[in-house]
């Protein structure tokens, strides 16, 4: 991890996106239903609405006040709001501190099922 916070662009200003606990939570409730299964289920083929949420709540956790109906409205572009979010899911599936120990069974090929890792918010090839 290069020490970045991913950031998305919405009407003219840098948004950082943070996965926090409380962003987590949020996103659980409102894509998940309250269920951490069901929100990895929803994952595997999120909708735009879906998005539209998990960006709400990871703005709100990188500090930034952004009412959902301004986000509703704006100009984003699908593919920058994508990348930015695997990006802040990515970030808890890196050792954070220097010298930390990656789990030795993480793997390419098990990276989608990692911990905290969303099966639908995969690298693209």
């Amino acid at each position: 991890m290069t020490g970045t916070v991913p950031e998305i662009l919405i009407n003219g200003e840098a948004h950082p996106l943070r996965l926090t606990l409380g962003a987590l939570a949020k996103i659980e409730e409102a894509v998940g239903g309250g269920d951490f299964d069901a929100l990895q289920k929803r994952l595997a083929a999120p909708r735009v609405s879906d998005l539209v949420l998990i960006l709400h709540a990871l703005i709100g956790g990188g500090g930034k006040d952004l009412a959902i109906e301004v986000l509703r409205a704006s100009d984003v572009d699908l593919g920058e709001a994508s990348n930015a979010i695997a990006e802040a899911f990515k970030a808890i599936a890196t050792p954070i501190a220097q010298g930390s120990v990656p789990d030795s069974n993480a793997s390419p090929a098990n990276e989608a099922t990692m911990p905290g890792k969303p099966p639908g918010l995969r690298d693209a090839p």
